[in-house]
């Protein structure tokens, strides 16, 4: 079963339980991954939907951070839920350390030195990670290591 297809049937399943809010997220990465493959003209790999629902998160999390500094948390918490349901179709995120670990190995074998080698180390590291980490977090974990 591919994630398009287990997103459609989690929102079927929600619709049955009666759980709103699971229904409404799962509503928006559904018509979401729909935009994507019109865009695209074929049907979607798991790896396509999974980068359609990190830049969803990366919204997301920009939105929960723009409603705080508008002083709205209950915008912001509500993003923040959505953000949650998003993460279940996601491969485990990896940590910080982990992250920076790959990073390591990455800058190492392209020999990179200095943070005018930032545009190779994350084309490199981000193939490397695909869908387990935000493109944000590698870039600042990257130009601290390469600083």
């Amino acid at each position: 079963m591919t994630l398009v297809q287990k997103i459609a049937e989690d929102l079927k399943k929600s619709i049955k339980d009666k759980n709103e809010s699971r229904t409404s997220c799962l509503r928006m990465i559904k018509t979401a991954l729909k935009n994507a493959q019109v865009e695209k003209r074929g049907e979607l790999k798991d790896e396509e939907a999974q980068g359609v629902i990190s830049s969803m998160i990366r919204k997301g999390e920009e939105a929960a951070a723009e409603f705080r500094r508008g002083k709205r948390e209950d915008l912001a918490l509500k993003e923040e839920r959505e953000i949650k349901v998003f993460y279940e179709y996601l491969p485990e995120q990896l940590t910080a350390a982990e992250v920076e670990r790959i990073l390591r190995e990455t800058i190492g074998e392209l020999g990179a030195t200095n943070v005018k080698d930032l545009g190779k180390v994350m084309k490199a590291a981000m193939q490397r990670m695909a869908g387990r980490v935000q493109g944000k977090e590698v870039n600042e974990i990257a130009r601290k290591l390469l600083s």
